[in-house]
């Protein structure tokens, strides 16, 4: 079979358009599928010239031959003779064994075009909402190596009270970080460095929900495909980032909240899933309603928990306000005289309640009411019959009489006719009340989440932001659940800059990363009001008063600056001041001089030269490569180069 892959290769090398085979003499076996399924002609007649493929993959029926499409593809889609591993399955997404789909099974895998692939990805802006670009570049693996390679920081500034400043004094095991680039590559970049990788306690992730309104706009084929291997890719490096005790909380909707799961099992581990929360992100009023008779109204999200490693993740424990008094609390102990009562003859002695009221009429958010239990959370008692059975038989012997006894605590514990107290203070714990953070009676937090406000949060952290921006609430419950002071936060989808604000009035320490223009005008203005002592969001409950300071940073953009002008670029004559720009540069695919030659550049319309430009563009040469930073051409300061040298601990 090898030698047969050799003459394929060969024989394929024939084509005129070079489409089979790359550079390196290796087969590009997706173009391959993609011209078998669309019977090129030319293809044929090439495969047909050899005679071994032409007995074995087709069948000869009068003078016509006809290609055996099933066996031909599970040869060459063979990955024990291929170097690469593109997916043999580009028409179809699902669960797939022995390249077939199936429905159900216990060992199962998710199959998509290009899923072992690098697809690169970039964002850029369009209005005020967040729009994801995507180039369907798929690169070999030699070109990967170099795509992924450590790259170049540069434009460094600290902010802090004082302002900002240039800095030349920065510390990834120190210092907070806002960085500004494509944000796999910058994922791959904090890889290489020694005191990040392994080392985040947690990921948050708000990721493009591939809706059909970020961009994600590939024909039905594609759509999925080109989003999950965006995940990926992103996810796989992610993982890396994690210390052992970590754990990945990633935000979504029912778009593509399935597949992601079975993408998560596979990159995480299914032993390492945790649970789904589900989030009431909404509520049906306005708008929403009008489609009510045709569909079901979607207030909800998801976020997809996941451990590094199941066996050591631990959380701390969440709770939520009590809607109404749990009535089985309903009696209080007088400890003084090992006397008991009832609760509401006590509280109708106190003048919280009236002759003829009932434990119902407790109400939470009487703020007398609230005073009172609050104070007497260690008097107040329900009772259970769950206690141990000397304890109970003594009880019982000591008929209407309060016992106490040692608990398996050491603590001490009291019981009533063969029933042990449980008392209201240990159902107290800190939960938010509107902005601020007081103890009350509260029920454990689960995996349904309704009772944070998502409704006017666009100006939380004085900054304004439309699209998609999530509570500051709802960052402090997942970073108090997953972390403690200090502890490495990392928002690779940072946008309005949510979870780093909150990181750091919980004094965490954090990495955002953003290729959004509007990381300089909303991300980090905000973080600057953070230092300031704004008073949003969590503010009040953290006693927040401002302090701290953070380093921003950008890739050094090379090619990534030629596409976003082009991206940008909204006529013709500044499409052709680009081309002439980039006939200069020394990082393009191919040669300029060929677009020339053909002399059809300036008869195409506005978006087809614009995607002509784009697919000269050397994609691994987006942004410099620290192992060409000290290239003259690259004109890198020696500044930047120092800084960069430490950073990675290189000399």
């Amino acid at each position: 079979m090898e030698n047969l892959l050799d003459e394929l290769v060969k024989l394929l090398q024939g084509d005129r358009q070079k489409r089979f085979v790359d550079d390196n003499g290796e087969l590009l076996k997706s173009n391959l599928t993609e011209c078998i399924d669309k019977l090129d002609a030319e293809l044929f007649e090439l495969l047909l010239q050899n005679e071994y493929i032409r007995q074995n993959y087709f069948l000869k029926i009068g003078d016509v031959y006809i290609l055996k499409e099933k066996d031909f593809k599970k040869f060459f889609n063979n990955k024990l003779l291929l170097k690469d591993s593109y997916t043999a399955f580009k028409q179809k997404i699902g669960l797939y064994q022995d390249e077939r789909h199936i429905k159900q099974n216990d060992d199962y895998v998710l199959c998509w075009p290009y899923k072992d692939c690098i697809l690169e990805g970039g964002q850029t802006k369009e209005d005020d909402r967040r729009k994801e670009i995507f180039w369907n570049t798929v690169l070999s693996p030699n070109e990967v190596d170099k795509l992924l390679s450590p790259k170049v920081f540069t434009n460094f500034k600290r902010y802090s009270i004082d302002g900002e400043k240039e800095t030349m004094d920065i510390d990834f095991a120190k210092d907070n970080f806002v960085i500004k680039g494509n944000n796999l590559l910058a994922l791959h970049c904090l890889k290489n460095i020694e005191s990040v990788r392994g080392k985040v306690k947690l990921i948050y992730i708000d990721p493009p929900y591939n809706t059909g309104n970020d961009s994600f706009l590939y024909n039905d084929n594609f759509n999925h495909s080109t989003w999950l291997t965006f995940m990926k890719n992103r996810l796989e490096v992610a993982r890396e980032l994690l210390s052992e005790d970590g754990a990945i909380f990633i935000q979504c909707d029912d778009n593509e909240q399935a597949y992601l799961k079975l993408l998560c099992d596979e990159v995480f581990g299914r032993e390492n899933f945790v649970n789904t929360i589900c989030v009431r992100s909404s509520t049906p009023s306005g708008l929403k309603t009008a489609h009510r008779e045709k569909t079901i109204i979607k207030i909800k999200d998801y976020i997809l928990v996941y451990a590094k490693d199941g066996t050591n993740i631990k959380f701390n424990p969440q709770y939520t306000k009590k809607e109404k008094w749990d009535t089985h609390y309903n009696s209080i102990y007088n400890r003084l005289d090992n006397s008991s009562c009832s609760l509401v003859d006590i509280m109708i002695e106190n003048g919280l309640l009236k002759k003829g009221d009932n434990l119902n009429d407790i109400d939470l958010n009487n703020k007398d009411h609230k005073h009172f239990y609050l104070k007497y959370s260690e008097n107040i008692y329900s009772t259970s019959a769950d206690m141990p059975k000397e304890q109970k038989k003594y009880s019982l012997e000591n008929f209407n009489k309060i016992i106490s006894y040692k608990g398996s605590d050491g603590k001490e514990q009291f019981a009533y006719n063969g029933r042990r107290f449980s008392f209201l203070n240990k159902t107290v714990k800190k939960v938010f009340i509107g902005s601020n953070l007081e103890n009350d009676i509260a029920n454990l937090l689960c995996d349904f989440w309704n009772d944070i406000d998502f409704n006017n949060t666009q100006n939380q952290g004085n900054v304004n932001f439309i699209s998609a921006k999530k509570p500051e609430q709802l960052l402090y419950r997942i970073i108090d659940m997953t972390t403690k002071e200090n502890d490495l936060v990392l928002d690779f989808f940072c946008g309005s800059g949510t979870t780093c604000a909150v990181a750091h009035k919980m004094k965490r320490r954090y990495i955002g990363i953003e290729q959004m223009n509007y990381i300089e005008n909303i991300t980090c203005e905000r973080m600057k009001k953070v230092i300031a002592g704004e008073q949003g969001g969590i503010s009040r409950a953290m006693n927040w008063e401002g302090g701290g300071d953070f380093v921003y940073m950008e890739l050094s953009a090379l090619n990534e600056k030629y596409r976003q002008e082009l991206v940008s670029a909204e006529d013709n004559e500044a499409l052709n001041n680009l081309f002439i720009k980039m006939q200069k540069s020394k990082h393009l695919r191919i040669e300029t001089e060929e677009i020339k030659r053909e002399e059809f550049f300036e008869e195409q319309d506005i978006e087809k030269k614009r995607s002509l430009l784009l697919e000269l563009l050397d994609y691994n040469q987006l942004y410099h490569n620290y192992s060409e930073m000290e290239d003259e051409d690259y004109n890198i300061s020696q500044a930047d180069k120092e800084l960069n040298k430490k950073i990675y601990k290189k000399e």
